[in-house]
């Protein structure tokens, strides 16, 4: 089956299970772990609210990417998107696409590499165009 991901596990301290979804041009992610005192992210801020936890509220709260002071290694990586990411932008429904062109710039203040790097823009679009499409919301 050409959706057949391949999986690893792992038990990590603290209660916490990472789980890594390989497929064929991507990965999927998933995190299951108990909730921490002043914890925010990606996955939302575990209030029991899931109003509060959309691409852009998060964005708002901690902003679009990790400040450098609190990386955990000491270089970031430049973003580079794939050919099926560009594709994916171009499907990005007008509303959407015109929302992140208007709140990734602001988000990604902070970021120097932003300007210098498209990438990292157009990661921030995507995020917004399908952080909550039909697979990731079915995987999440």
């Amino acid at each position: 089956d050409e959706w057949q991901p391949h999986i690893v596990h792992m038990q990590l301290p603290l209660n916490v299970r990472f789980t890594v979804l390989r497929w064929e041009n991507y990965l999927d992610l998933r995190l299951v772990m108990p909730r921490q005192p002043h914890q925010d992210g990606s996955c939302g801020n575990f209030d029991g609210n899931p109003m509060d936890d959309t691409t852009v509220a998060i964005f708002s709260r901690i902003g679009a990417r990790v400040p450098a002071g609190e990386l955990l290694f000491q270089n970031r990586v430049d973003i580079q998107l794939t050919s099926v990411e560009e594709k994916l932008l171009h499907l990005c429904p007008k509303q959407q696409k015109e929302k992140a062109a208007a709140v990734c710039p602001r988000e990604l203040l902070h970021v120097p590499e932003a300007e210098t790097n498209r990438g990292v823009l157009m990661s921030c679009m995507l995020d917004i165009c399908f952080g909550a499409n039909e697979h990731t919301l079915r995987m999440a």
